[in-house]
């Protein structure tokens, strides 16, 4: 891309003459695999890009987890100052999944602490619950996740919650309930515990 300089109004970007903002030169682009230039592959969406790359496993299966965390909708060139918070979180995760492969033949990863901020924000009610997935996984492994967290489905798998409240702002800041999310649920204290446990009834 160009950055266009405006008099009194803020810079545009506008794609290249060149390259049209495939980002290569013409004897780059002229280089095709299975009938797409790096350019297109690039401007490939990651839902489309994991079938593309089926037959390369390492890359099918990193593409594969970016997809069940609900990425799918990005392309493989997307900038980085384009992503969100939520995003570059859940793209953290999958950089950390796709290094403790059990059949990467190195060395048992160190455990980990994760602490993620509202990684649900944005997503799908699909996307939610593979990124739950993608959660579970983590601790199956040994690791650790926190996660501060407002979306009833993922409060509802926690193994333990720390509800802080009552109200927020200058009413909050203490803890109301803590406790298996059952547990929660029955502290009448807590407005986290009261809809919380609507919603696992309604569940059930």
């Amino acid at each position: 891309m160009r950055r266009v300089e405006m008099n009194f109004l803020p810079d545009v970007t506008v794609p290249c003459e060149s390259c049209h903002g495939q980002r290569f030169t013409p004897e780059t682009l002229a280089v095709t695999w299975r009938g797409c230039s790096i350019g297109e592959v690039l401007n490939m969406e990651i839902d489309q890009a994991v079938d593309f790359f089926a037959a390369h496993h390492r890359l099918h299966h990193t593409l594969g987890l970016l997809r069940d965390t609900g990425l799918g909708y990005l392309t493989l060139g997307q900038p980085s100052p384009t992503l969100s918070g939520g995003e570059a979180q859940r793209i953290k995760l999958v950089s950390e999944l796709a290094k403790a492969r059990p059949d990467s033949g190195g060395a048992r990863s160190a455990k980990t602490l994760y602490i993620l901020d509202e990684p649900t924000v944005g997503l799908h009610i699909a996307d939610v619950e593979r990124l739950i997935g993608v959660l579970h996984r983590l601790v199956e492994a040994g690791h650790s996740v926190v996660v501060i967290e407002h979306n009833l489905d993922v409060l509802a798998e926690a193994d333990w919650l720390i509800d802080l409240g009552p109200e927020g702002g200058e009413g909050g800041g203490r803890i109301v309930a803590q406790g298996t999310p059952e547990q929660v649920c029955r502290n009448r204290e807590s407005h986290t515990g009261r809809l919380l446990g609507e919603f696992m009834a309604e569940r059930r």
